[in-house]
């Protein structure tokens, strides 16, 4: 088990749709959210705490959906 921070980067307008599949994802395995306010350019960025077992799986399965944002994460801790 590991604590992965996800950091995302959306553009605004279609930020509920991808955060809502996103959901479906990592239902349950959530630690802490945070939403930033977007910048002038209509990005926004959101911090999430995910428990996961297996990270870089995570991320190619959000790769997949968050086109037309960025993905970047980090291991917190190991347990």
């Amino acid at each position: 088990m590991q604590i992965v921070e996800l950091n995302l980067k959306l553009p605004y307008e279609g930020r509920g749709k991808i955060l809502s599949r996103l959901y479906e994802k990592v239902r349950g395995r959530i630690r802490d959210v945070h939403f930033s306010p977007p910048t002038p350019e209509g990005i926004s960025e959101v911090r999430m705490e995910i428990v996961e077992e297996d990270a870089p799986k995570l991320l190619s399965e959000l790769k997949k959906i968050i086109k037309n944002g960025k993905v970047s994460f980090r291991v917190l801790s190991e347990a």
